[in-house]
């Protein structure tokens, strides 16, 4: 797949950048058994309607695709039947026929190609696509989909682009290199997928106007040095005043503070924090 410009035939062409999508083999068609209608949008609003996330709203209507997370269909062959666009995700997804006749969505990798074969388990191989636990990983391998805690579903390196790398083994725990830098310990037991996640270029799309943020939900942001100073402690001033030190709305600094729990469990865990 690659980056798509425009010539600037109208102002919000000029600047914009946008996937070529020919890594996606079907139109905008979901496995209908796969999809699920629950996904109520809030508008940020909770069980009672207050507002408690700004910013969120409005958007395209979407439906939600159930995505194979835990991969437990364990020593069973699958065979890649579509990559397809998500759009409650920045990755691209595949879907998956097996052999007992089961279909499930999973992230798709870079190189996953239609027809390709996987599995997961202790008897996969090592090859892009295929899920393994970190025990059998060989080491200085990129992985993706990452679980923390055994069965729980990836939960690391989940997003267009991502990956970790395996560096070694101590014990019963596997060392990895997260996507942030940080230098971390899981257990060998938990599951990883092979191969980095798809949509590499992600990053560098560019919208080119502020009316593809609103079909994507997000409302306009208010900057803290426009606000009043009951709304923010950087808001206020005679004329335009800086505002003083970034700060969040709690009045936290925001450029570096550690807010991390000192005695956090996990802290054993970690061998080497992540580089700003």
């Amino acid at each position: 797949m690659g980056l798509k410009k425009y010539r600037p035939l109208t102002p919000s062409l000029r600047y914009k950048i946008s996937s070529d999508n020919k890594d996606i083999t079907v139109d905008n068609q979901p496995e209908k058994s796969l999809v699920t209608s629950t996904n109520k949008r809030s508008g940020g609003r909770n069980n009672s309607g207050k507002m408690t996330m700004r910013y969120i709203g409005g958007g395209h209507k979407k439906q939600y695709r159930i995505i194979d997370f835990k991969r437990d269909k364990y020593g069973i062959e699958g065979t890649v039947s579509t990559i397809e666009y998500d759009p409650n995700r920045t990755a691209r997804i595949a879907l998956i026929n097996y052999k007992d006749g089961e279909k499930r969505y999973i992230i798709a990798p870079q190189g996953l190609e239609v027809g390709k074969k996987i599995m997961s388990g202790a008897k996969a191989t090592p090859e892009v696509g295929n899920t393994l636990f970190l025990s059998d990983v060989t080491l200085g391998t990129i992985i993706h989909n990452i679980e923390l805690r055994p069965g729980q579903g990836a939960a690391l390196a989940r997003s267009a682009g991502s990956y970790a790398q395996l560096t070694s083994r101590e014990g019963k725990y596997a060392v990895l290199r997260m996507p942030s830098s940080e230098v971390r310990m899981i257990l060998i037991t938990c599951k990883a997928t092979i191969g980095a996640v798809s949509n590499p270029d992600h990053n560098l799309e560019v919208h080119g106007k502020a009316g593809r943020k609103r079909w994507l939900g997000v409302r306009p942001r208010t900057r803290p040095v426009a606000m009043n100073p009951v709304d923010h402690p950087m808001g206020g001033g005679e004329g335009r005043a800086s505002g003083g030190h970034p700060r969040s709305r709690k009045g936290l600094p925001a450029k570096g503070f550690k807010t991390r729990y000192k005695a956090k469990a996990s802290n054993k865990h970690i061998i080497e924090r992540r580089k700003k």
